[in-house]
């Protein structure tokens, strides 16, 4: 499935994402729509390990698949600590956290729309 020769729309990349995720086995995955709301991208995902070892092999695994399958090349901060990654796809924002980390910064309650609950 290597689409390197066309461009990935941010759907695209959101369903490659999600789908790491989950067969990676992160927790309480939560996607965020940022379209109209941010120019930072199209979506925010934010996932949990629940370990600093499972957070960086979600994030590396889901670079690499992205890397692969969709010939994006993604920045990522943190992934030394393991407490907290940022992936930078280009139009889907992804942060992967340990529980107790995610629970202390709670992006999801900055980004979500007024009245509408945190996945959970």
């Amino acid at each position: 499935m290597a689409a390197a020769h066309t461009q990935a729309t941010s759907d695209t990349i959101l369903a490659a994402i999600l789908k790491s995720l989950d067969d990676d086995k992160a927790e309480d995955i939560v996607q965020i729509d940022l379209r109209g709301r941010s120019e930072m991208g199209d979506w925010m995902v934010i996932a949990s390990g629940r370990s600093s070892r499972q957070v960086a092999a979600i994030s590396e695994k889901l670079t690499d698949r992205l890397k692969q399958e969709l010939g994006v090349i993604c920045k990522t901060e943190g992934k030394e600590s393991g407490d907290w990654v940022l992936i930078d796809s280009g139009d889907v924002i992804v942060h992967v956290f340990r529980p107790e980390v995610r629970e202390f910064y709670q992006l999801e309650k900055m980004w979500q729309p007024a009245g509408q609950a945190a996945g959970r």
